[in-house]
């Protein structure tokens, strides 16, 4: 059977403690309590399987202390609050702080008991949603973002660790580096996977537009508004919202985002009614966002809301390890697009694209490789296959290496990590693969797990 959720309980009566937690164990739950917020935190962990439940009014730290301290642990959380009367205005303040729900005194016990338990189920589902996302990411990253480099290593366990989490993002990256796959990636893998991934490119929408493309409008909001719309920010409820090129953003339209954000509230144009919404953001960019801010040209305030996280995508010339791996993977996609038969790829052409600066990316990368896959161009006459000059040719020993380590990544490539199989292919004993892995700087968990067995 499942492990019993805990409800944490905090009042500093003790009769309304013996009463809460008769009628919470009746209702199947594991209450605990306690007579002050201090010595509830000492049992309150990011893990905790199960929530907090609190009064309002106590000596030492009330009960919206105590709420910020939990929310400082886990945002994730959820905390009731039991108020009287004469409290309805901080209960309010309590759920715009973070507070799942209020209960007014005197209560219905049946009415507390339904309540702890949707809490519980969200608790739940947050746990499970965290499991997920601690053990799925090894294999869904690396058939997502594709690489054996350093860099695309780092990148990988970043975002396997920042999934799970609810934190605003800003992804760094120049055009092609694959901003919205990283931003994919942390939306499908994190615990709001199942509401909507809206992407907004803050270049494309004009200066008149973007109000009502990201707030939406009421029937003649303005002339040609025939009907009801729904913003971008609104779609985006329950799920994640990407703002690609966000440093194009007018200031004006900075100013009401940032309201949005904070207050978790917005007005559709033409409307006085406040509609609740609560969104992950991600925002992309290719410029340095805090220099921006500085210079004026992008709202600080709005900056440090967004920047929780900042994550930097590599460009391709500074991870040419990935590039035969990438090109193998984006030409066969192509081929098996078009009904095609995959066609090799020559070593002074793969020298040719190891050795190309990629302006765009990856982007570009995957055009190059579709034209191959087409028998559309040939790299020996190609624009990305320069003359070779004497300052391009690496010392041998570094081609050699650069020859090896592409060996070694294919045969692990095709066969899935098992070292075994890697040993047979390569004709090598288990020891000098080990030690060719360890020069090289080939760093593949899957190797690893089959090397302790």
């Amino acid at each position: 059977m499942a492990e019993r959720q805990i409800v944490i309980f905090v009042d500093d009566e003790e009769p309304m403690r013996h009463a809460v937690r008769q009628w919470l164990g009746v209702a199947g739950h594991d209450a605990r309590s306690f007579a002050s917020g201090q010595a509830a935190l000492e049992h309150i962990s990011p893990g905790l399987n199960g929530i907090v439940l609190t009064d309002l009014r106590m000596p030492s730290m009330d009960g919206m202390e105590l709420l910020r301290r939990i929310l400082e642990i886990d945002p994730d959380i959820p905390v009731i609050l039991m108020t009287g009367q004469g409290d309805i205005e901080s209960a309010v303040e309590a759920m715009r702080i973070g507070a799942y729900d209020f209960i007014e005194k005197p209560f219905d016990p049946e009415r507390l008991a339904q309540t702890v338990r949707r809490a519980t189920e969200k608790r739940r589902l947050v746990l499970e949603n965290r499991h997920l996302a601690s053990t799925v990411p090894s294999d869904a990253l690396r058939n997502r973002i594709l690489g054996t480099s350093r860099e695309i290593e780092r990148l990988r366990e970043a975002v396997s660790e920042i999934a799970a989490t609810d934190v605003s993002v800003v992804l760094h990256g120049e055009t092609g580096s694959g901003k919205d796959l990283i931003a994919r990636c942390l939306h499908e893998l994190g615990r709001r996977s199942t509401g909507n991934y809206v992407a907004v490119n803050c270049s494309a929408i004009p200066d008149t537009m973007v109000e009502t493309e990201m707030f939406g409008h009421e029937a003649g909001a303005f002339t040609g508004a025939a009907g009801r719309r729904i913003g971008k920010i609104e779609h985006a409820n329950g799920g994640t919202l990407l703002l690609d090129e966000v440093e194009s953003m007018p200031l004006t339209m900075q100013a009401k985002l940032l309201r949005a954000l904070q207050e978790r509230v917005i007005e559709r144009l033409g409307s006085n009614s406040s509609i609740p919404v609560d969104f992950r953001t991600i925002a992309a960019t290719k410029r340095d966002l805090k220099a921006e801010s500085n210079a004026g040209a992008f709202r600080s305030d709005l900056y440090f809301r967004l920047s929780v996280v900042e994550l930097t995508i590599p460009p391709l010339r500074d991870r040419r390890d990935d590039i035969p791996l990438l090109f193998e993977y984006f030409a066969g996609e192509a081929a098996r697009s078009h009904n095609r038969e995959p066609r090799p790829l020559k070593g002074a052409a793969l020298d040719a694209l190891i050795r190309h600066d990629w302006p765009g990316n990856v982007r570009e990368l995957r055009n190059v490789a579709e034209r191959h896959a087409l028998g559309l161009s040939s790299f020996a006459a190609s624009d990305i296959a320069r003359p070779i000059e004497l300052a391009d040719v690496m010392p041998l020993t570094e081609q050699l290496e650069a020859f090896e380590r592409r060996i070694i990544e294919r045969a692990l490539a095709d066969s899935g990590g098992r070292i075994s199989e890697v040993m047979e292919k390569l004709g090598v004993p288990r020891r000098t693969l080990n030690e060719k892995m360890t020069r090289l700087g080939i760093r593949r968990r899957e190797a690893e797990d089959q090397n302790r067995q």
